[in-house]
């Protein structure tokens, strides 16, 4: 099971090093980031292509699709710290919808913590998009060491004035 307490102390790591890079110290960016979410989680659907039955193009190799996974995961962990949502461990649970019904169940979670800022909607949505990325195929392992090397990626942008 996965330690998510360790992945919310990077990504605080990293959401500081933007805010000061940024000077953004009194902003709240709840706005920004779950707008950012909701792009990148139809960034993710688009490389799966699994809602695209009018086309014959298969999906993304899994690096792509990971990748695009895992910067939601950056986006859900900052949007925790934002509400001081913080956890170790999550029950997940084994989902029973297709791809596709999958995405809308995240979709619909992620407009109902925006309207619903409390921890259980949060903790949902989290849940929810575990349970996406358990169908998607990725393990404990996978999501870690891209998260890892995603991370490295995402302050070298900083670095480089993204």
């Amino acid at each position: 099971m996965l330690d998510w307490g360790i992945l919310f102390s990077k990504q605080e790591k990293l959401d500081q090093y933007i805010i000061e890079n940024h000077q953004l110290h009194d902003q709240d960016l709840f706005e920004e980031k779950m707008l950012a979410l909701l792009v990148e989680l139809g960034e993710l659907a688009n490389e799966t292509r699994c809602f695209k039955f009018w086309s014959e193009k298969k999906a993304s190799e899994r690096s792509i699709i990971l990748e695009e996974y895992v910067d939601n995961i950056h986006f859900i962990l900052s949007l925790g710290l934002t509400k001081q949502y913080e956890f170790s461990q999550i029950e997940d649970e084994t989902s029973h919808f297709t791809e596709t019904e999958q995405f809308n169940d995240v979709f619909k979670k992620a407009l109902k913590f925006y309207t619903e800022q409390t921890k259980e909607t949060y903790i949902t949505l989290f849940q929810s998009y575990i349970q996406l990325g358990a169908l998607l195929g990725f393990t404990v392992t996978d999501i870690i060491k891209a998260y890892d090397e995603k991370n490295e990626v995402n302050y070298e942008r900083q670095d480089q004035g993204y």
